[in-house]
């Protein structure tokens, strides 16, 4: 019963994870076309709207659009970037506050708040009307973020508390995160196409409501009471300046930097350099989602086998990454340009699937085996880069070239490679004498230590 539970539980993370991620690239090929409808007043496309809105005014788009199509003018340009980096802004500003309030009262009722606040931030999408509408929808977006995305990974790390089950659960969760970034644009190309802007974001709502009931069936809010049997959870601001995480954090925003400043920079250069047509640009990362999870599959396995070389799988995909990122700017067609993509999502993959659970050990053996503020840490590290990617990339490139920007976060990646050195003897750390140690030595008091010991022993 309680393996079935905690698969189930696994089923609505992952779920939870695959929407967030597809409501945050779905948007891609369809905001080019809102700003311009809502420039041209009522939907119809005046002289300056983009390639690819129909004279006639219903505003659709080529199937596969650019992820991140150019802008006719300097302020359009500005208007997407902010809108997208709105949602890593807002989570970057909440989620130490949502690590902490989920060390105080549990991961069921954050994310199922999470994804309360996903289905409205989903459902404004689908009917907003104005940009100041849809940029409060992208900032809702960054709230139930901030919420769902850390309970959940903090849910697996504590419902798979034993390796390797705890790195394949993982693992999982990260192909879910893959899947839904490199699917969404597709998706929301075609169903934007055939069947109008509303409907992608519909769906989106209905697979986020159905997640939440399940959710609700499996933890219902007045069962939460079980959260007061458990320790206090080590504060955010002692997690930070541990040694040992803040170098787990660091990587974690170094090696994401390429993907989140190459996403709105490359699609203009493909054009620019080799004159790549829409469905290129569109399929541009598309490919990449197969090595992205054959990284997952590689480091589950070789973390089951040889579990104390975590660190070295997080070096070597930091030196692939940064080897691939020098590579773009040498492509001259569409399918040289997909080879070093897939290796940066190889390398991501990599890092991600060797470094995550080494996070949750951390807090297991120097701190209190309590997830929240530690996995509220590393979406701090994720929503860095994204945060940057929209707003600084394009500078970058228009002061210093496409090329220089690659070069540089290839160099930033080799350098920071052997710095993971120092998480070698990691593996070799006892637990700590925490509080939740000291009550499952002397026999079970309370209902979660109950719970936690039938777990362990089933």
């Amino acid at each position: 019963e309680a393996r079935r539970q905690r698969r189930l539980l696994l089923l609505v993370v992952c779920v939870a994870l695959l929407l967030d991620n597809m409501l945050y690239m779905v948007i891609v090929p369809i905001i080019p076309d809102y700003i311009a409808a809502m420039r041209g007043e009522g939907g119809a496309a005046g002289p300056s709207a983009p390639a690819g809105v129909n004279e006639s005014g219903g505003g659709n788009r080529s199937l596969l659009p650019a992820r991140y199509p150019p802008a006719t003018g300097g302020n359009e340009d500005v208007q997407i970037g902010v809108l997208f980096a709105s949602k890593a802004m807002l989570q970057l500003l909440v989620n130490p506050l949502s690590g902490t309030l989920i060390d105080r009262v549990g991961y069921e009722v954050p994310l199922l708040a999470g994804l309360a606040v996903m289905f409205l931030s989903t459902a404004t999408f689908a009917f907003a009307e104005n940009y100041a509408t849809l940029f409060a929808a992208r900032s809702l977006q960054g709230l139930g973020s901030a919420f769902a995305d850390t309970a959940g990974i903090a849910l697996i790390a504590d419902r798979y508390a034993e390796e390797p089950a705890r790195s394949r659960a993982l693992g999982t969760a990260l192909a879910c995160i893959s899947f839904g970034s490199l699917a969404a644009p597709p998706f929301g190309g075609v169903l934007y196409e055939f069947a109008g802007k509303r409907v992608p974001f519909l769906v989106l709502a209905c697979v986020c409501l159905l997640d939440g009931v399940l959710l609700l069936a499996l933890a219902p809010p007045c069962a939460a009471g079980a959260r007061a049997n458990m320790p206090v959870g080590t504060p955010i601001h002692r997690l930070m300046v541990d040694p040992y995480i803040a170098v787990v954090a660091g990587a974690l925003a170094t090696c994401n930097i390429p993907l989140a400043f190459l996403e709105p920079t490359i699609a203009n250069w493909m054009k620019e350099s080799m004159g790549a047509s829409e469905w290129e640009v569109g399929l541009t990362w598309l490919p990449a989602f197969f090595p992205h999870v054959l990284g997952v599959y590689v480091t589950v396995r070789l973390a089951a086998a040889y579990p104390h070389l975590q660190w070295f799988y997080g070096a070597l995909g930091m030196a692939i990454i940064g080897a691939s990122s020098c590579l773009v700017p040498a492509c001259r067609n569409f399918g040289q340009v997909i080879v070093p993509l897939c290796g940066i999502c190889f390398g991501i993959a990599l890092v991600d699937t060797a470094l995550l659970p080494t996070l949750a050990f951390l807090v297991d053996v120097r701190h209190v085996s309590v997830y929240g503020s530690v996995y509220a840490i590393a979406d701090i590290s994720y929503s860095v880069a994204y945060a940057l990617g929209p707003i600084v990339a394009g500078q970058i490139v228009h002061t210093m070239g496409f090329a220089q920007l690659n070069l540089g976060m290839g160099l930033a990646n080799v350098l920071y490679a052997p710095v993971l050195l120092f998480l070698k003897n990691v593996c070799q750390m006892k637990p700590s004498h925490s509080e939740r140690n000291i009550l499952l030595e002397e026999g079970p008091k309370g209902l979660y230590d109950t719970i936690k010991m039938e777990e362990h022993k089933g």
